[in-house]
């Protein structure tokens, strides 16, 4: 696992040899920490690449604090829908703010889902529902973030300090907060030794097995501790309950004797470890959020001001404190140390609409946590987005299972070109098996259309070929040709060169 985690630094065949292989967490580790900062830098992007890992760079966005007005809520919640952020949704706050209005508290989750339609992500939620904690928790300035490392736990008691009584009450509704989301947030914590700061693992397995009831996306919460056991610890405990966010959080929570070398190694350890998983962070100095973006963070928890998300990323030790309004620093952060590619830095609200569209065409039952060929189809977010308004509003022209009926029916048949050699193109490929004679498989990245040949012949009967990046000789070596993208603007390109291609658009 060394010499080839060494190859895949400067090479994707050699990373893509390395998704088809049994990873073993300790031997991925170990294999990174010998690696230079530089090093690891580079592995990490290499796997943040389709199809070795997701490739998207973006905001989640912490809205809510105990202490604001239920108006201030909402429009915080409009403003992030209105980006295209995704809502991190504090469950405790929501309940505080709630009942500040004599509101049961899943009433004002309600609110929200009804004016907003990107993903909610759900946290601090318990066995009963949300968890619930007194003032000096809640209103809490950031102490340890203010102090920075080591952490020594929790001065306040955070966990110890719940409300256990007070959220006994919520249990009737806890299934439908559940409902509402789109993702659910466990702390894995615990097996990293981290008893003050968290609840019990048990807790944790609880509340996945309701996430995983109502298909729902689960996201774990781990530190990078000392840079070695303890990501092992965390690594180990979230594969094992099949999480599909990874969330590291340095921060006073990096022990490590080299922070900056821990936090690239753990992200880049993740992005090897989790094909098909979110690698990203809720806590990381600026200093970390930024080496983390060049190893392969695909996204950073931050906040409005008041939430504690505000301050947890972004800042530095002396300056992370309650009020900080991180959203707009981290998103400059982000400008800074990401290169724009086929998607903005971060993603926008059109990127979130054409993620919806590829798995609405794609259909849900074929699309990640399903895999074809050596890996997933998509990505997590491919598992969150059908449990929002998003994808309820957005409409493809058809989806996978009318080309087979257009197949069937001989409107497809022969060779067949498909424009586009990421996940859609998987579904149709493997859909229509069998029902024509072979692909010509064409992508503008030759990389990308050498793996996708890989991959599909590994599974298909029929032929796959590549089509050399030419997107005209495909068309003419071709019976049918089909559009794969679901992103209009170049949907509409491919369609103006060739009329007769099928859309799905």
């Amino acid at each position: 696992m060394h010499d080839i985690i060494r190859e895949a630094i400067n090479d994707p065949e050699a990373a893509w040899e390395i998704i088809k292989m049994d990873r073993n967490v300790t031997e991925v580790v170990d294999a990174v920490s010998d690696l230079s900062r530089e090093d690891k830098i580079k592995l990490g992007a290499t796997f943040k690449r389709f199809p070795l890992g997701c490739d998207l760079t973006e905001l989640i966005v912490g809205t809510c604090a105990s202490d604001l007005e239920r108006m201030d809520l909402l429009g915080n919640c409009m403003v992030a829908d209105a980006i295209g952020a995704t809502i991190h949704v504090c469950a405790y706050a929501f309940a505080d703010i709630a009942e500040n209005y004599g509101m049961r508290p899943v009433e004002l989750m309600r609110d929200v889902r009804e004016i907003t339609e990107v993903p909610l992500d759900l946290d601090h939620f318990g066995r009963y529902g949300p968890m619930r904690f007194p003032p000096s928790i809640t209103g809490c300035g950031g102490q340890c973030y203010l102090e920075g490392p080591p952490f020594e736990g929790c001065p306040r008691e955070r966990i110890h300090s719940r409300l256990i009584d007070r959220e006994k009450e919520s249990l009737p509704d806890r299934e439908e907060w559940v409902e509402l989301a789109s993702s659910v947030a466990v702390n894995l914590t615990p097996v990293q030794g981290a008893d003050t700061h968290a609840a019990p693992l048990s807790e944790a397995e609880e509340v996945l097995e309701i996430a995983r009831k109502h298909g729902k996306g689960v996201e774990a919460i781990m530190f990078v501790g000392d840079g070695y056991d303890d990501l092992i610890s965390g690594f180990e405990a979230g594969l094992e309950m099949g999480v599909d966010v990874f969330v590291i959080e340095g921060g006073p929570f990096n022990l490590a004797g080299n922070r900056l070398d821990a936090f690239a190694g753990a992200v880049a350890a993740a992005r090897i470890l989790t094909p098909g998983k979110i690698v990203a962070t809720n806590g990381a100095y600026e200093d970390e959020c930024r080496i983390g973006l060049r190893a392969g963070l695909n996204a950073i928890i931050t906040g409005f001001p008041r939430n504690h998300h505000g301050y947890m990323c972004g800042y530095s030790p002396g300056t992370a404190r309650r009020g900080r309004f991180g959203l707009p620093r981290v998103m400059k952060i982000m400008r800074d140390e990401v290169p724009a590619g086929l998607t903005p830095v971060p993603v926008q609200k059109p990127q979130l609409e054409a993620l919806a569209a590829a798995v609405k065409a794609s259909g849900t039952e074929n699309v990640y946590p399903e895999r074809i060929g050596y890996t997933y189809v998509g990505d997590a977010h491919w598992a969150c987005l059908p449990s929002t308004p998003i994808y309820e509003r957005v409409r493809v022209k058809r989806d996978v299972n009318g080309l087979v009926e257009m197949a069937e029916a001989g409107e497809i048949s022969g060779t067949v070109a498909v424009f586009g050699a990421r996940f859609v193109s998987w579904v149709i490929a493997k859909k229509l098996d069998g029902l024509v004679d072979e692909f010509i498989l064409v992508d503008r990245d030759p990389w990308v259309e050498s793996v996708t040949v890989d991959n599909l012949s590994s599974e298909l009967k029929s032929g796959v070929h590549g089509g050399g990046s030419d997107d005209r000789r495909a068309y003419e070596l071709a019976d049918s040709s089909v559009i794969s993208t679901t992103i209009p603007q170049t949907s509409a390109g491919i369609s103006e060169k060739f009329t007769d291609a099928i859309t799905l658009l």
